[in-house]
Formats: C-alpha cells, sequence, structure tokens
C-alpha cells in the first residue's frame, strides 16, 4: 500500500480495515504510522551504542507527538486497567508469596507493579524511560517498588536476587540483536528456579502493531515478532533450564504442551498469508498461538 504519497485517499486503501466503530481517524492512524514507521527504522539502523539512548527517546517522541495514541487514551479507562491487573495476578498465582521479589520488564502505566507490591517484598520495574513510568499515581508512595531504566538490555538488579520476572508485549519492541542480551540479563537477576513469564504476539497472525492496517511485516515498533516455536528456542539458548507453554482463560493459568503449539504453527504456516492471519486472530486458535511462554532458570 502506498501510504506516504498520492493514491491513498480512504478506508479503501486499508490492508486491514479498523472496526467500524474505530476510535481514531484515517488521518489519526495514518499520522501515527508514519511517525512510527520513521522512528522505528532509527532503531533497526542502529548501533548497540546508539539503542542504549534511542529507546527511551523514540517512545517519548511518539506519545508526545501522537497524544491519540492507543496506549495513551487506555490509561484514562480505570475499570479497564483494574480488570486486566487482576487477570494478570491471577494468572501469575502461585509463583510468588510475600516474600517474593518480583520484577516487571515494561510496566507502563504501573498498575501491574503496584498491585504485585502489595502483596510480595520487593518490586522492580524496568523501562526504558523513566519519564512515562514515573507518572503512574502512587509510584513513589510504594515503599517497596523500585523504578529501574534501562537501555533496552542490560538490567540493573542485583544477580540471584529476582524469584518471578514478568513481561507483557515487550520482547517484539526489542531489536533482534537485543533479545540474547535481554534473555540472558533477565537470566541472570533470577534465583535458581526462579521464572520468566513471558507473553509476545505470535507473529502467524501479524503484524500487530500500527503496520498491520498498511504491512504484511510489522514495521513500526515490533522491531521482530515472533512464533512460540522460535521463543521457546531462543529462551534454551539464552540460560533457562526449561522452558513451559501456558494458556490463558480469562487469568486462569492453564498448562499445555508445547509440542502441540508448534505442530499448529506450522500446519498455519503453509496457507496463504490472509488465511493463516485470519485463523490465528480467530478464537479459539488465538488462545494457543499466543500461548504465555514461561522459562524457569
Amino acid at each position: 500500500m502506498n501510504i506516504d504519497g498520492k493514491g491513498t485517499s480512504g478506508a479503501a486503501g486499508w490492508a486491514e480495515k479498523p472496526p467500524k466503530r474505530a476510535a481514531r481517524s484515517f488521518e489519526q492512524i495514518r499520522e501515527h504510522y508514519l511517525l512510527e514507521r520513521e522512528l522505528a527504522d532509527r532503531l533497526r539502523n542502529s548501533t548497540k551504542e546508539e539503542r542504549g539512548r534511542l529507546y527511551g527517546s523514540v517512545y517519548e517522541e511518539l506519545f508526545r507527538r501522537v497524544p491519540h495514541h492507543p496506549m495513551l487514551t487506555r490509561r484514562a479507562d480505570a475499570e479497564s486497567r483494574r480488570a486486566e491487573t487482576r487477570r494478570h495476578v491471577r494468572l501469575l498465582a502461585g509463583w510468588f508469596n510475600s516474600q517474593s521479589v518480583v520484577m516487571e520488564i515494561g510496566p507502563g502505566d504501573c498498575s501491574l507493579a503496584l498491585a504485585m507490591a502489595e502483596r510480595v517484598k520487593k518490586v522492580y520495574a524496568i523501562d526504558v524511560s523513566r519519564e512515562l513510568a514515573d507518572k503512574a499515581a502512587g509510584i513513589h508512595e510504594a515503599g517497596n517498588l523500585d523504578l529501574v531504566v534501562s537501555d533496552g538490555c542490560n538490567i540493573d538488579v542485583p544477580p540471584n536476587t529476582v524469584d518471578l520476572a514478568y513481561s507483557n508485549q515487550v520482547l517484539e519492541h526489542l531489536h533482534p540483536d537485543d533479545a540474547t542480551g535481554h534473555l540472558r540479563n533477565v537470566s541472570r537477576a533470577l534465583v535458581a528456579g526462579g521464572a520468566y513469564f513471558c507473553s509476545t504476539p505470535n507473529r502467524i497472525g501479524g503484524p500487530h502493531d500500527v503496520s498491520k492496517y498498511f504491512d504484511r511485516q510489522a514495521a513500526g515498533f515490533h522491531l521482530k515478532e515472533y512464533t512460540r516455536r522460535e521463543l521457546i528456542r531462543q529462551f534454551r539458548e539464552d540460560g533457562f533450564s526449561r522452558v513451559m507453554i501456558y494458556l490463558d482463560l480469562r487469568g486462569r493459568r492453564v498448562r499445555f504442551p508445547a509440542w502441540v503449539i508448534v505442530v499448529l504453527e506450522r500446519c498455519l504456516g503453509v496457507l496463504p498469508f490472509k488465511a493463516a492471519r485470519g485463523m490465528a486472530r480467530c478464537l479459539p486458535l488465538r488462545i494457543f498461538v499466543n500461548a504465555w511462554v514461561v522459562a524457569v532458570k
């Protein structure tokens, strides 16, 4: 689709049409897409040293210049945020207790980090932007919650101290060259037997960033989208002894054989693009292809 120049005049040009009751206009989504793609290209073409500075700055620039960004507008929906937080706390139940140390990577508005701080001994909230997370209501009042600024790869947390690490929709935002460093640093922070809960959108149903309306491959801030097969291999290569798959059934965690997910991905992978994407996004397959990966050190 030619989104930059002439020939794009309305919804007929969408690669994927937004919902009929979309909260944003075509012009707003187009504005968001063009800027995010430009900023993402800076990251894709940067060196490792440059990315240490860029991760935080590009997100801050995007949110400043796109005030209608869904991440900003969703924050106003307090009840939805509370419901999502309760679901994720239930999902993690059984992997922490009152003496646990928990680390959330990419805490957003820190809703989950604050909820966990009420239940555990210590919480580290790891983000590339102090400015964004620092605005979270209540973060300064939580005496056992520390905000740690990361360069996207390094995690300044004492080694062998974290019982449970968690990230939701984060790994796909890292440059592929930084994924190994990120996972090894999470493993370094975990105690022996500690677990990393990781959720990231499956490439088969993608793209999942704003480029889904215009492209067949993620071109925005999802620098790489993964299949579950790729994630399992990556975790095993980067310091984790055991990798498991869990389904999220409305906050209820159900373990599921990893090989079944891998076979499902292979079957979807031989289908035409639109058919595979459509099936991967529909229930119940969506639950399986977007299952949680839980890696144990």
